[in-house]
């Protein structure tokens, strides 16, 4: 069960590979994306210093060593990370937004396999990673429009009488 310690980790360097890979061809929109996925995890650290969840692996056998005490369990960081970053590439391309989307899922269902977290703290972190995300990709395309609208050529038409 290894591979599923690893593996978590490891879609968090796909998520990467795949903002990189974008970054060639939408630049600004795609670094802003990721600034999302950072902001949406800052947004779970506060929430978790609130909930105060203990941990599954506290009293019960894990796949995976248990984090320190005071690391707790609600919401999943790795589930808000892989939400907000499935949201963003979503956002940025389809088909990569797809792939994203099951890797998501995989590294959500894989902290509860390993048992580091219940099934609410991922379902929770994918919502609230996904939410955060999708707030800033609306705010961004808003702000895109009104650019888009301010560099639009003004045509000034004489008045007939």
């Amino acid at each position: 069960m290894t591979w599923l310690v690893i593996g978590t980790d490891a879609v968090l360097g796909v998520f990467a590979l795949m903002f990189l890979a974008l970054w060639f061809k939408h630049r600004l929109r795609a670094l802003l994306a990721g600034a999302g996925v950072v902001v949406a995890y800052a947004v779970s650290e506060v929430v978790k210093l609130v909930v105060q969840e203990e941990r599954p692996c506290r009293t019960a056998p894990s796949l995976a060593p248990c984090p320190e005490p005071g690391d707790w369990s609600f919401p999943s960081n790795h589930s808000v990370i892989a939400g907000a970053s499935a949201m963003a590439i979503w956002a940025l391309h389809r088909t990569f937004g797809w792939v994203a989307v099951i890797c998501a899922a995989a590294a959500a269902a894989s902290r509860v396999i390993v048992g580091v977290h219940y099934v609410h703290d991922v379902l929770a972190g994918l919502a609230l990673g996904a939410l955060v995300s999708w707030g800033i990709a609306v705010l961004l395309e808003k702000r895109q429009q009104q650019r888009d609208e301010a560099d639009a050529p003004t045509v000034v038409m004489q008045r007939l009488r």
